[in-house]
C-alpha cells in the first residue's frame, strides 16, 4: 500500500464515524490537495496524504493534549509515517502560533521541524479554502466561519485572528504559483 492510500485508510478508520463533519473536511482538503498538482511535481503525494491526516488529531481514539496537530503528529510518528507528513501535520495552518496560546510551543516546536516552507503554504492553502463541509472557500469566509464558531475570545479564536495574516499570504502565494503555472 502507498503512502497516500495508507493516508486515507488511516484517516477514514480515525475521523469517520465519530467525527463524520471532520472526515468531509478532511476529504475536501485533500480534494485541494490533488488540484495542486501542477505546482507540487514529486511532492503531491506528500501533500495529499498530510491533507488527508491533517485532523486526524481530533480523533477520540489518541487525543492525548487536546491539541489536534500535536496529538495527531505524535500518532503518525509512533505508527511509522513518513516524517515529512508527520512534520506537514505537526504544523499545519499554522499550528505553533495555537501552541503558543496552549502553552505547547516547545512541545510542538521542539519535537517537530517545520517542512519546506512551498509545502507548508500549500498545506495552509487547502484546509484554510475549504468549509467544514469539505466545500471550497475563501481563507477570508473560512477565518470569520472560524471565528464565528470558537468565539473571538476563546484560544483558537485568538489564534486564527493572530495567523490570519500569514494565513492570506500563504494562500496569496499558492494562487500566484498556480496562476503562473496555467
Amino acid at each position: 500500500m502507498d503512502l497516500t492510500d495508507r493516508a486515507y485508510a488511516l484517516a477514514e478508520e480515525m475521523l469517520a464515524d465519530p467525527l463524520p463533519r471532520r472526515w468531509k473536511h478532511s476529504q475536501g482538503v485533500a480534494q485541494r490537495a490533488r488540484s495542486l498538482r501542477s505546482i507540487l511535481g514529486g511532492d503531491a503525494g506528500l501533500l495529499e496524504a498530510a491533507a488527508i491526516l491533517h485532523d486526524v488529531g481530533y480523533s477520540p481514539r489518541i487525543a492525548a493534549t487536546g491539541f489536534h496537530p500535536l496529538d495527531g503528529a505524535c500518532f503518525l510518528r509512533d505508527a511509522g509515517f513518513d516524517e515529512r507528513v508527520v512534520r506537514l501535520v505537526a504544523h499545519h495552518s499554522c499550528a505553533l502560533l495555537e501552541a503558543e496560546e496552549r502553552g505547547l510551543r516547545s512541545e510542538l516546536g521542539d519535537s517537530f521541524e517545520m517542512e519546506e516552507p512551498h509545502l507548508t503554504d500549500a498545506l495552509i492553502y487547502c484546509d484554510m479554502t475549504t468549509t467544514p463541509d469539505g466545500e471550497p472557500t475563501t481563507s477570508e469566509d473560512r477565518i470569520s466561519e472560524i471565528v464565528g464558531r470558537y468565539g473571538p475570545d476563546t484560544i483558537v479564536g485568538r489564534f486564527i485572528q493572530r495567523a490570519a495574516p500569514q494565513i492570506h499570504a500563504a494562500v496569496s502565494r499558492v494562487q500566484s504559483q498556480l496562476g503562473t503555472a496555467a
